[in-house]
């Protein structure tokens, strides 16, 4: 089995002696897993993928209720100008589902579960330039989370 460089018979004789592996495959056999250096970088960098996760859902939630109060506040500013103004021709002094009926009702009621006029409530409707309940103008707002407030006041006639 020599060929007259050696190699054939080096080759033999390593797998016919004591240690049949070469030394290359027998220092990678001998490390199994991960160095807790290793591990400690891939949780850190996993906990900090949760982190963002969480923060960016909570940016997105906050975001999608500010676009739930931007909508209520257009359909109550519609209903008004379009339904009760263009009926009556004045605005009321209070709204509620009760003079604005073309709305849907539950968008007199904050996303945190508030009722429009009650005590903690995002959204505000101030009457202005009242004479018996007939008012010539108003101003709508929602409080945002991630905006400046919400404003929608009268259109001018």
């Amino acid at each position: 089995m020599v060929d007259g460089t050696g190699l054939e018979n080096q080759q033999v004789n390593s797998f016919a002696g004591s240690n049949p592996v070469p030394s290359a495959i027998r220092i990678m056999m001998k490390k199994k897993g991960f160095t807790v250096p290793e591990l400690l970088i891939v949780g850190l960098f996993a906990s900090l993928l949760v982190i963002l996760f969480f923060v960016q859902k909570s940016n997105v939630e906050a975001m999608d209720r500010d676009d739930n109060r931007k909508t209520a506040i257009n359909a109550m500013y519609y209903a008004l100008e379009e339904g009760f103004y263009a009926e009556n021709g004045y605005y009321p002094e209070t709204i509620s589902e009760e003079n604005l009926t073309v709305i849907d009702p539950a968008l007199f009621t904050d996303p945190n579960g508030v009722n429009l006029g009650e005590e903690g409530s995002t959204y505000s409707y101030e009457a202005a330039n009242c004479n018996e309940g007939k008012c010539k103008e108003y101003t709508l707002r929602a409080v945002l989370e991630k905006e400046e407030i919400y404003i929608k006041k009268n259109r001018t006639y």
